[in-house]
Order: C-alpha cells, then structure tokens, then sequence
C-alpha cells in the first residue's frame, strides 16, 4: 500500500488513492471496535454495538447527512443471535467462534496500527505539495486526525 501513494501522490498528483485508504481505514477501525464488542459478548445487543461502534470511529468524520443516514441504517441491523449464526456457521459452537474471533482481532488490530502510523505521513506530505502548488487536487487526506 505504502507504494501505491507513493506512486500516486509523486506520478499522478492525484490523492483519490490516498482518500480512499484513509476511509477504508476509518471502516476497518468500526468493524474492529465491532467485533471486539462481540468478542467480549455474543450475546451483547447488536444496536447498541452497532451505535458505540460507530460513535467511536466513524462519527467524528461524518456530516450531519451521513451521520442521520446512520440513524436509519441502525434500524436495520440485525440481532445478535441472527448475525452470530451467519457468521460462525452451522458446524461451530459459540466457545470455537470466539476463538476465531479473537484470533482475526489479533491479526488485524497490528495492521491497523502499522497503516495508522504510515497513512498520516504520506497524507502530510500530500498536503505540503498541495500548499507548495506542487500538486493540483486539495481535496485528499484532509482530516483532523487519522
């Protein structure tokens, strides 16, 4: 990833590239928050999860449009119990998804931390180029934090 904007922000002087990891980023981060909820609980409430989840990641980057969208999306997820089946499969107990559960959360919570550490760099040097007019687009990697 750390070659693609490098490639992006010195061949092309575009930050779509940069934009879009930073918001996949913000999306791994609410569905990390998510899944350790439910690692703590399956049996948690999946709105009220669904709800602290976003409040933690996501809702400091929405506007107000997207944080109501939010509202109506959050009536439409499911219970725990529905998402929990679809999720661990008809062969696994609870003891055994929890387990794998844990286990992807282990793997994925470094790389969050590794691309947390890496995105805001190429993002400031992004928009160093942009205020050097090195650089057309301004509209990339604009955030108040990472």
């Amino acid at each position: 990833m750390v070659e693609i904007l490098k490639k992006e922000i010195f061949q092309s002087g575009k930050g779509t590239c940069c934009k879009a990891f930073l918001w996949l980023t913000r999306s791994l981060d609410f569905t990390l928050a998510l899944l350790q909820l439910l690692a703590d609980d399956l049996e948690r409430n999946m709105e009220q999860a669904v709800q602290e989840s976003y409040t933690n990641t996501l809702k400091p980057w929405h506007g107000w449009i997207s944080s109501a969208v939010f509202k109506v999306v959050l009536k439409l997820v499911p219970d725990s119990k529905g998402l929990i089946t679809i999720l661990k499969g008809k062969d696994k107990n609870n003891d055994d998804f929890k387990k794998e559960l844990r286990t992807f959360i282990s793997l994925l919570a470094p790389l969050l931390e590794e691309i947390h550490e890496v995105l805001p760099l190429f993002c400031r040097l992004y928009m160093v180029l942009i205020s050097s007019n090195l650089l057309e687009d301004e509209s990339a990697c604009m955030s108040k934090k990472m």
